[in-house]
Formats: structure tokens, C-alpha cells, sequence
């Protein structure tokens, strides 16, 4: 593995875990009427505090876009998933926070050693490198169309159940695109490589992924809006790097070993790196945000109404 990816790369997460949480912290505060209405993203752009972290959240994506021209989905995207971890030690150190101070404990100590253990298991055992991509676009399609009818489907259950259930469907909804994201940046950046700007606008991949970040920014704040942390960004860390690999080995001709003992190792570093996330997200450390109660019932009379 390189040092310069695995360096891009934790940067980017760091830059991503701390952009997470002052998005949560911002969008908590905005009104359930403009729950995924682009009226939300309008709203938060007078508060400097979401301004700011979707400047660090820009500089993650930056470093991640670097770190993907470098390096392979399938080895980058289990590196992005340790944002979560810095999520949690800012959310520990936030001022007057519920979570500020609070020991890791015995579950934050598991989550972490899941998390980095996940990590580590799937990058030895899979050896993640290049490969020639696929060139069969009906391939790419099928991913790609799968993954979008799978994140609307995730949206429009979101929207019609109860606040327990929507802010982790928006979540899921939001990490896929975002994977989908990481894989259109990387082809974006191997057409500008090749024959710079005249070669990059003229594929479909560069506005691919302005519309995944654009939808998927409104599914995350949506979320983050209407339940705490804990209960969204674990499984928008979770499905984020699942869908980039799934792309990566799919059609960018990303490489895994194959072989019994290693699939096997791959398989248990993934489910690793599930359970340590959600072991991290449910930590009392991350911040609940508002009075949950009241705001999901709220919002459900709301969704009554109309």
C-alpha cells in the first residue's frame, strides 16, 4: 500500500469526521418543514457553523478524489470509514456536549479495535489492486442502476415512515450515492489524465457525480436534521465504502484475491468494520442532537398533515 494514499487517505477521513459533526450540530436546529425540500440546504447556508463543516467535508472529498487517483475504490473506501473514529473524539471534546469527556469505555474501546481491525483484514487479506476496467457499458449500468433504484427506493421509505426509521434510510440512501460518488470521481479523474478538460466534460461521469453529491448532501443534512448523529452517519459510514468497493471491483477492475482463505478474511473484515462502526456511532459520546422526542413527533403530525 502506498504511504501517499494511506496519508490522503486518513486525511481525508479526519477532514470528513469533523465536517459530519458540524453539519449534525447545525441541522438539528433548522424547521422539520423543509425535511427533503432543497429549502433545507438554502436555510443552512446562513449558518456559519454548517458553512464550515461543508468546507471540511470539501476538503475531504479533495484529499479522497486525490487519494482515488492513487490508489484503488477497494483500498481507499475502508480508509474514508474511519472518519467515524474522529467524529467521535471531536464529539467527546465539543464544548458543553453531552458526550464531552466521556471515556471510550469497553464499547467505544470494541468499536475502535472492530473498526481498525476491519480495516486491516480486508486490505492484507484482499491485496486490493489495479486492473484493466470494464469496458461493457450495460455492466456499468446494471451497478450504477441498481445502486440509484436501491437509494430511491431507501428515500421514499424515508418519507413515509416514522422518524425512528427515516434518518438511518436517508443515511443508507445518502452512503450509497456518496460510493457511487467516490467511483465516478476516480473514472472523472483517469478522463482528465488522459486528454485533460476536453476529455473530461465530454463523458457523463463528472456530472454523475455532481448529482450523487448534490442528492446525497440533501438525504445526509435531511438526516441529520431530524435524529442525532448516532443514529445516522453509522450507516452512512457503513454503506458509503460497500458501495465504492462494490463499483471498484464491479467495473473499474479493481482486484481482490479470490482464493478460500482470502475471501474468507475479506468477508470478516467487512463485517468487522460494520459492527466496530456501529459500535462507535451508538457510542453516549456522539452528540444526540435535540430533544428527539419532541421532533419526531413533530414531524410525524406533520407528515399527517399533509
Amino acid at each position: 500500500m502506498s504511504v501517499l494514499v494511506l496519508v490522503l487517505s486518513v486525511s481525508a477521513a479526519v477532514c470528513l469526521g469533523v465536517g459530519f459533526v458540524l453539519q449534525q450540530n447545525a441541522a438539528q436546529q433548522a424547521p422539520l418543514s423543509d425535511f427533503l425540500s432543497p429549502r433545507l440546504l438554502l436555510d443552512l447556508m446562513r449558518v456559519p457553523r454548517w458553512l464550515g463543516g461543508i468546507g471540511c467535508m470539501i476538503a475531504g472529498m479533495v484529499l479522497g478524489a486525490v487519494a482515488l487517483s492513487q490508489g484503488e475504490v477497494s483500498l481507499v473506501e475502508p480508509l474514508l470509514a474511519t472518519n467515524l473514529l474522529f467524529a467521535l473524539v471531536l464529539s467527546r471534546h465539543w464544548p458543553r456536549g453531552a458526550g464531552a469527556r466521556r471515556p471510550l469505555g469497553r464499547q467505544g474501546w470494541s468499536g475502535l479495535l472492530m473498526l481498525a481491525g476491519g480495516v486491516t483484514a480486508f486490505i492484507v487479506a484482499g491485496r486490493p489492486s489495479g486492473g484493466q476496467a470494464v469496458a461493457d457499458p450495460v455492466r456499468h449500468w446494471a451497478i450504477i442502476g441498481s445502486m440509484a433504484g436501491l437509494a430511491l427506493l431507501l428515500t421514499t421509505a424515508a418519507k413515509r415512515s416514522r422518524m425512528s426509521a427515516a434518518p438511518v434510510l436517508l443515511a443508507l440512501a445518502a452512503g450509497l450515492l456518496y460510493g457511487m460518488q467516490d467511483a465516478l470521481t476516480r473514472v472523472s479523474g483517469q478522463r482528465f489524465t488522459h486528454g485533460g478538460f476536453t476529455e473530461l466534460f465530454t463523458g457523463w461521469e463528472p456530472y454523475g457525480v455532481v448529482v450523487c453529491g448534490a442528492t446525497g448532501l440533501l438525504l445526509v443534512q435531511s438526516a441529520f436534521e431530524t435524529a442525532s448523529l448516532r443514529m445516522s452517519l453509522p450507516a452512512l459510514t457503513a454503506a458509503e465504502p460497500l458501495a465504492g468497493i462494490t463499483c471498484g471491483v464491479g467495473f473499474l477492475g479493481d482486484r481482490l484475491r479470490t482464493d478460500v482463505g482470502a475471501l474468507t478474511w475479506e468477508a470478516t473484515g467487512l463485517a468487522a468494520i460494520v459492527v466496530g462502526i456501529v459500535l462507535l456511532g451508538a457510542h453516549p459520546a456522539m452528540p444526540c442532537g435535540g430533544d428527539a422526542t419532541s421532533r419526531a413527533a413533530k414531524r410525524d403530525r406533520d407528515l399527517q398533515a399533509y
